[in-house]
């Protein structure tokens, strides 16, 4: 894996007798980083998503990695498909192999691959994923929470340069959440740069870096503190404050903690009080 990085300038989108999905939305997608897509159920997140796969065409505009086009031929997308990879919300719709090791193996052996690359780049994936005790399981035998993590694994198999993920922790319990989300740290570690599309504005505050929403048909991108903490911003978009962003602010009123950037997460909110004085006996 190599970083590069990844644009979209003024995409527009629409659907056969309806309004455009978006219009003019550009976003960069920073190599070597995490950024969190948010936005409402139908704001246009996974029909960014696909187009920056390429699985769909924008009507105008266009899709870039390193400044170079898509070119959306057989070619052009083979291509661009060893260097982005779109895993779905729903993992149902990309396992299909008897296997989990098998479903992995997929996109690999597509490649042309010997098979020595392809069993090396399986073990790999099966590892970064925490399902590498799965590899001859049923697919359909898995948990929802395997289930998603397989489906990343088949993507990071291709060692693409970004991974896009669209909803990636939706319908998953606490538990399954931290699995998936110390895997994606993992991928980070091993020179992934991970998108993920959410409409959980405290996972998008803890997690990215950068943070872009889709409203109004288009894209506002900036860091987390800038854009979730544009709360007229937040009100157009029907997305909620981060509770730490609104939970710090209040406590900085207060008087119990100190000015300037707000606590992104319960670990950091704690850590940022003052410490309780001692109990004398």
């Amino acid at each position: 894996m190599s970083h590069r990085t990844l644009t979209a300038e003024r995409l527009v989108v629409g659907f056969e007798r309806a309004r455009p999905v978006l219009d003019g939305a550009s976003l960069t997608v920073p190599a070597g980083g995490r950024l969190a897509i948010l936005g409402a159920n139908g704001s246009g997140k996974t029909t960014l998503l696909r187009c920056l796969s390429g699985t769909l065409r924008p009507a105008a505009g266009r899709v870039a990695v390193d400044g170079v086009p898509l070119e959306h031929s057989r070619r052009g997308l083979r291509a661009h498909r060893q260097e982005v990879q779109l895993v779905l919300q729903d993992p149902d719709d990309q396992l299909f192999s008897a296997s989990v090791a098998q479903d992995v193996s997929f996109g690999p052996l597509n490649l042309g691959l010997p098979e020595d690359a392809v069993r090396t780049r399986v073990a790999e994936a099966l590892t970064l994923l925490s399902v590498d005790h799965l590899a001859g399981r049923p697919t359909h035998q898995l948990s929802y929470g395997e289930r998603k993590r397989v489906a990343i694994a088949g993507a990071v198999a291709m060692r693409p340069c970004v991974l896009l993920l669209d909803e990636p922790t939706a319908g998953l319990d606490p538990s399954a959440v931290a699995e998936a989300m110390a895997a994606l740290a993992r991928l980070q570690e091993n020179d992934s740069t991970v998108v993920m599309s959410t409409h959980d504005v405290d996972l998008a505050l803890s997690w990215a870096e950068e943070v872009a929403v889709v409203v109004d048909r288009q894209v506002v991108q900036g860091t987390p503190d800038e854009v979730l903490g544009d709360d007229a911003l937040l009100v157009r978009a029907r997305l909620g404050r981060p509770w730490a962003m609104t939970l710090g602010a209040r406590l900085q009123e207060l008087g119990l903690l100190p000015g300037g950037a707000l606590p992104r997460d319960a670990e950091r909110l704690l850590a940022a009080l003052p410490q309780s004085p001692a109990v004398r006996t």
